[in-house]
């Protein structure tokens, strides 16, 4: 059985890309700030689990220890991802996921429909559901913490009963433990993209199969930066007052 880059061994696992075959998709930012985020759920899942479940919490015991871990773990959520906001390319790919385009529409569509093939399901660098994803577990996650604030301090809002955000927050915990369980489904079934999440590069075939708009879609960005940038580097020559040409001049004079 021959191997070429980027593909799939029997094992489920994908071979990396060689390197004049490989496409950058995550820098280590990106990767950073979900391996951290990714733990820091994982804590919150399992110490809830452990405070939640009555046979588990008898055998892991340490209640109070165990609730301190899951409070400081659930407040430092969002933290991996207001650090990475520092960076430049993870401002960019929040702004890709918070974009979306008429062929995600045709993603959904085809979604609907039951149509798996590449060509019904164009997908910039993130497809429609990534993009869905995103957006409900950033919700999720706001909504746990303001509900978790609630319920730690509980006469803060008086207007607001500490069962009701207890109510809430059992209920969106078990809607984000199914949503985070059909996401490593999704995971577990794409080598590649578990590749690209592991090492940060995957294979052009499979850029350009799975998201054959990211190319275009980088391209018009590159482009918009650029005439952006062009025309900013216009305004702070005038600004510092520095000469402009015969014809400016005079024009301004004329005004």
């Amino acid at each position: 059985m021959r191997w070429t880059a980027g593909s799939t061994t029997r094992t489920g696992v994908a071979m990396p890309p060689e390197p004049d075959d490989r496409v950058l998709r995550f820098g280590r930012v990106q990767r950073t700030v979900h391996r951290t985020t990714a733990f820091l759920m994982l804590i919150c899942l399992v110490t809830a689990a452990c405070l939640y479940l009555g046979p588990l919490a008898q055998v892991v015991g340490r209640r109070h220890i165990v609730a301190a871990v899951h409070e400081w773990s659930g407040i430092s959520l969002p933290l991996p991802t207001l650090l990475g906001l520092i960076h430049p390319s993870f401002r960019a790919d929040l702004q890709r996921l918070n974009r979306f385009a008429v062929y995600d529409r045709q993603w959904l569509r085809a979604v609907r429909r039951r149509r798996t093939s590449p060509q019904a399901r164009p997908a910039g660098k993130f497809n429609a559901g990534q993009k869905i994803f995103a957006g409900w577990i950033a919700g999720a996650v706001v909504v746990m913490m303001l509900t978790g604030l609630l319920m730690w301090f509980s006469g803060v809002l008086p207007a607001i009963s500490r069962t009701s955000a207890i109510f809430v927050h059992d209920w969106l915990a078990w809607m984000i433990t199914a949503v985070i369980i059909g996401h490593a489904r999704k995971a577990h079934k794409d080598p590649e993209a578990r590749l690209g999440m592991r090492s940060g590069y995957v294979s052009a075939p499979w850029a350009v199969r799975n998201h054959p708009r990211w190319q275009p879609e980088r391209e018009m960005e590159i482009a918009r930066k650029t005439s952006l940038t062009g025309r900013c580097s216009i305004i702070p020559l005038r600004s510092r007052g520095l000469p402009m040409r015969g014809g400016d001049a005079a024009s301004d004079r004329g005004r």
